[in-house]
């Protein structure tokens, strides 16, 4: 997973071997397939709780709930309320989630160009 070499002199909070770090409570929120799609789906853009439901095909009302607070809480997202009747809530990536999602649309790129590997082998394992 990850060298010592790459974590020496971290302070144990960044030190994602252990169990107890920051680092991998914050790694486990991020990682997670729906996190991952929220963060693509906002991508440059700003969106309201309905529109990001439909980009993200498939997600509940109460994941889509509970994935946006974490990913505020950790500062990835932005979330402003304009005081309208009925209030009117938008969501952008905040300059860290932005560069998280230069990650996220890594993990998409790669997804796509070994899609067919992964299906020959799912294959031949599932035989």
């Amino acid at each position: 997973m990850v060298t010592k070499h790459l974590l020496t002199g971290l302070p144990e909070d960044a030190d994602l071997r252990r169990a107890d770090s920051l680092a991998r409570e914050i790694f486990s929120d991020v990682a997670n397939k729906w996190a991952l799609l929220i963060i693509e789906a906002l991508g440059e853009r700003t969106l309201r709780f309905t529109e990001l439901r439909e980009e993200v095909a498939g997600i509940s009302h109460k994941m889509l709930t509970q994935n946006l607070r974490m990913l505020e809480r950790n500062g990835l997202v932005d979330r402003k309320v304009h005081p309208t009747v009925p209030p009117r809530v938008e969501y952008t990536l905040t300059e860290p989630g932005r560069a998280l999602r230069a990650a996220v649309d890594a993990i998409c790129g790669w997804t796509q160009k070994y899609l067919g590997h992964i299906e020959d082998a799912r294959r031949h394992f599932d035989v």
